[in-house]
């Protein structure tokens, strides 16, 4: 006559849960160890690879201008970048002079992206106050500043104005799907221009 099967003990069902709870936090142990190591969100990197004033004029000590800056953005992360809430801001002497939305978009894994932006500035006076961005004789080397009072490479240079623009681009990387970061680049940059002739004399950012 054959023996009826023993039910599994309660002792057997606590064994298995506990080894189940091990695997459990074993799987996330081993997750946030890659996803701080490998998938860790970084901020992109902003670089002002150049700045033009397509065109320039001075009238009644008023300045009218358009504004081009070109720029490289390089996304660190090993998933892809989705950028929107971006902007170009262009201060002159404190104030604000001119604005533009970046359109949103995306950049892949490891990747670089090259933007420009050109927009028109609308007219405004150049300061007269003590504190002015407004200088004559500086000193001015391609891409940042250095040298003798005056001079740039060796001539000198007249009356010269001083902006800054600063970039802003924000977004978010998503990791294994799953996890949603927010990441943000910022970069400022001054640039110094003759008012003679609008020339670009100098930038430092």
């Amino acid at each position: 006559m054959a023996k009826p099967h023993r039910a599994p003990s309660g002792r057997t069902n606590l064994a298995s849960c506990i080894v189940a709870t091990i695997f459990l936090i074993f799987l996330v142990i081993i997750i946030l160890i890659v996803f701080f190591t490998v998938f860790k969100p970084k901020d992109p990197k902003i670089s002002v690879n150049a700045v033009q004033l397509p065109s320039f004029s001075v009238s009644n000590n008023t300045v009218n201008f358009t504004f081009s800056q070109y720029v490289s953005v390089k996304n660190p992360n090993r998933v892809s970048f989705s950028h929107y809430d971006s902007t170009l801001h262009l201060l002159y002497s404190g104030s604000q002079v001119g604005f533009m939305f970046i359109p949103a978009g995306k950049i892949d894994a490891g990747q670089t992206q090259y933007m420009a932006a050109t927009f028109a500035v609308q007219s405004f006076p150049l300061s007269t106050s003590p504190d002015a961005a407004v200088n004559v004789g500086p000193t001015f080397s391609d891409g940042g500043f250095g040298g003798g009072p005056g001079v740039n490479n060796g001539f000198r240079v007249g009356p010269t104005m001083e902006i800054e623009s600063r970039v802003q681009m924000a977004g978010r990387v998503r990791v294994l799907h799953i996890f949603t970061h927010h990441v943000e680049a910022k970069a400022g940059c001054r640039v110094v221009i003759a008012v003679s002739d609008g020339s670009v004399l100098g930038f430092h950012c």
